[in-house]
């Protein structure tokens, strides 16, 4: 089967650790490709080792390009709110610093509308004590991460 790459949308999405965050993304039906990389700093082409310093201002990311006519952006974002407490500022789990933050980076204003909704909808829902903290920000320059860390789980399975 040829797939027609202009039909494919872009979501970009940092909950944490990106290996956990990409590999939840990756079980999808309709997610056709995912990579790990940093976005939201001011360091141009930063390594891992600079986003852990500190110095960079990125997060950890997953870009997920999926098929819109088998899972929507709603879907993702359901996915992504499920998957971390966005309720935790600048950490997931024992993870801390400003890499590990929650930020929704979206693509086009239908996903920055769609985004705002989700994060409304779901902070008034009664279902979190704290506020969402989640960002939603336009997505910037994004740089891929070092290959070791790309489909970490399915390249380390965890015993």
């Amino acid at each position: 089967m040829i797939m027609n790459n202009d039909s494919m949308e872009k979501a970009t999405f940092a909950a944490g650790c990106f290996w956990g965050v990409e590999a939840a993304f990756r079980r999808l039906k309709g997610v056709v490709s995912t990579s790990v990389g940093y976005m939201g700093g001011h360091w141009p082409n930063p390594s891992y080792l600079d986003v852990c310093a500190r110095v960079t201002g990125h997060a950890e990311v997953v870009q997920v390009e999926y098929d819109p006519t088998i899972i929507s952006y709603p879907q993702l974002l359901e996915t992504f709110w499920k998957i971390h407490d966005p309720t935790s500022f600048n950490r997931q789990g024992p993870d801390r610093g400003e890499q590990y933050r929650s930020v929704i980076f979206y693509h086009n204003p239908d996903q920055e509308k769609i985004a705002r909704e989700s994060k409304v909808k779901l902070d008034n829902s009664g279902h979190y004590e704290k506020d969402i903290v989640t960002e939603i920000k336009p997505a910037s320059d994004y740089y891929l991460a070092e290959d070791y860390h790309q489909q970490y789980f399915e390249k380390k399975p965890r015993k």
